[in-house]
């Protein structure tokens, strides 16, 4: 994980410039850099994991009389199978880092690189001969990218935050930004910034920055809808196959790395699959679990989490040979990280989930610098009630937010005069499952399940990346990556399937939800 920030423009003096990089320091605390050139400026923070000495940035590279500057958030997982395509078109390289075999991809293919990267990322790069700037996002939008442009002037960042150190930014908000705080929040309609100007570049999107052209943003990614020819068998066979990939290629890392262990299937599945690839080379896996004091004391079941998984811990570490670090959080550690975690996340989020999380990246950070999680798996493998439960599922709206009248009580009468809160949240939901196509789809279920896919994607999934692995860790700066980190091909595979296979999985995830669980060798041979 790291800061970026950039503009183009009139560039401020060097204490605003260090001013506006001091918002980023939480995010990389390792090594910093701001690259000062006509017309741009580049800033960088970085929490280093690959390459510690050669992958300092802002990272500049010349081809022919052309100079290119990058600032660069992210992991690469096919670095290595770039690099050596990359070689064999002549190019030569300095370092280990990824970054520079994303610089170099640029450099030879243009945007058509971002066809080519498999990982989580965010950067930008100046091209000084030219004096345009050019900037993506991660498909599933992983890494943040948000940006201002206003009077000839444009600048973009990791953060809301870093954009409003600038001067000419300004904190504002309208009517529009309340309905969506209020509204729809957690969640964020994808693209809205929800402070006036400022906007996110939606996940798999891409743009350009010229003060000829101004802001041209497109899509060089979307889910499509395609027909699922792949029988029951064949499936399980790929999904397998691309979540042992996705796991394996994360553990490549200069700085110690643990899992995530909650005694839930999808983490225990990471921690499964990490800890046997850890036995090939004589190490042992780190695991990191927590609990809440008292928390066999006043346990509740609910829709969402029918029993505690705190039982299930011990039986997967024993299983797989780990070494587990139990971290228990107390109640006024929650409170007080209630204020540091909205303050992490520049917008009101997910409450005690946020400062759960915020208080668990500050313990793991004594263990490891990257942290595997079974995080975004509900998402994608039916893990919600919503998706099991047929009455919730067929219900119109979004399944997590039914609560519309109750939210718009709070509003003042003159805001409710000037916002539909009903309208403002249908909106946004038919917007979003107008989106499903109609491929595949030979019934209403087959409809269903990819439209509660296409909620899920962009939307429930988008509010635990912007804080439970995103914003939320800045403060205590550790990579948390997993199964979303390298999701989209495992979106893409499990996106199309037809209810009929789609519902197996879900009914795996409630016999899950049930207790009925898989010891870490059972995960392993069935994983393997």
């Amino acid at each position: 994980m790291c800061g970026i920030a950039g503009m183009v423009g009139k560039i401020p003096s060097g204490t605003v410039l260090e001013r506006i990089q001091r918002t980023m320091r939480r995010r990389g605390p390792d090594q910093d850099g701001i690259w000062i050139g006509e017309g741009a400026a580049l800033l960088h923070d970085r929490l280093a994991v690959i390459d510690i000495e050669g992958g300092r940035q802002p990272m500049r590279r010349t081809v022919g009389e052309r100079d290119y500057i990058m600032v660069y958030n992210g992991e690469l997982y096919n670095t290595q199978e770039l690099r050596t395509a990359l070689q064999k078109l002549g190019y030569g390289f300095d370092t280990q880092s990824d970054t520079e075999v994303v610089l170099t991809a640029y450099l030879e293919w243009g945007e058509a690189c971002l066809d080519v990267l498999n990982g989580i990322y965010a950067f930008g790069i100046w091209d000084m001969h030219k004096k345009t700037l050019f900037f993506a996002r991660d498909r599933i939008g992983v890494k943040p990218l948000f940006f201002t442009s206003e009077n000839h002037q444009f600048m973009f960042a990791s953060e809301i935050k870093t954009l409003l150190a600038h001067p000419d930014v300004t904190a504002q908000i309208d009517r529009n930004s309340i309905a969506e705080l209020l509204l729809v929040g957690p969640g964020r309609t994808p693209g809205y910034g929800v402070f006036c100007g400022i906007q996110e570049v939606p996940a798999g999107w891409c743009g350009t920055y010229s003060e000829a052209r101004g802001v041209e943003l497109h899509p060089y990614w979307q889910l499509t809808d395609r027909e699922h020819t792949d029988s029951t068998e064949e499936t399980v066979e790929k999904v397998r196959e691309l979540v042992q990939d996705a796991v394996t290629r994360q553990l490549v890392s200069d700085v110690p790395l643990c899992t995530f262990l909650s005694g839930g299937l999808d983490s225990s599945i990471i921690s499964a699959i990490a800890a046997a690839q850890y036995r090939t080379q004589g190490r042992q896996l780190d695991t990191v679990s927590v609990t809440y004091r008292d928390n066999a004391k006043y346990f509740h079941s609910s829709h969402f989490q029918p029993n505690s998984d705190d039982s299930y811990i011990d039986l997967m570490n024993a299983s797989i040979g780990a070494n587990n670090h139990l971290i228990v959080i107390d109640t006024p550690q929650l409170i007080q990280a209630l204020f540091e975690a909205v303050e992490a996340r520049d917008l009101p989020g997910m409450a005690d989930v946020d400062a759960s999380l915020l208080l668990f990246c500050w313990e793991i950070k004594q263990i490891g610098t990257v942290a595997l999680s079974g995080e975004c798996a509900d998402e994608i493998f039916g893990g919600y009630p919503w998706y099991r439960d047929a009455d919730i599922r067929r219900k119109a709206g979004f399944p997590w937010a039914q609560s519309t009248a109750y939210r718009a009580s709070f509003l003042r009468d003159e805001l409710r005069e000037q916002i539909d809160p009903e309208a403002y949240v249908d909106e946004k939901y038919r917007q979003t499952i107008a989106q499903v196509g109609t491929e595949g789809i030979h019934n209403a279920d087959d409809r269903r399940i990819r439209e509660m896919t296409r909620l899920n994607f962009g939307w429930f999934m988008q509010t635990l990346l912007d804080g439970r692995v995103t914003e939320i860790r800045l403060f205590f700066p550790v990579d948390v990556d997993g199964i979303r980190g390298n999701i989209h091909p495992v979106n893409e595979q499990c996106c199309r399937l037809p209810f009929a296979v789609s519902i197996q999985t879900v009914e795996i995830h409630s016999q899950k939800r049930r207790g009925c669980r898989l010891t870490g060798d059972k995960l392993v041979q069935h994983m393997g």
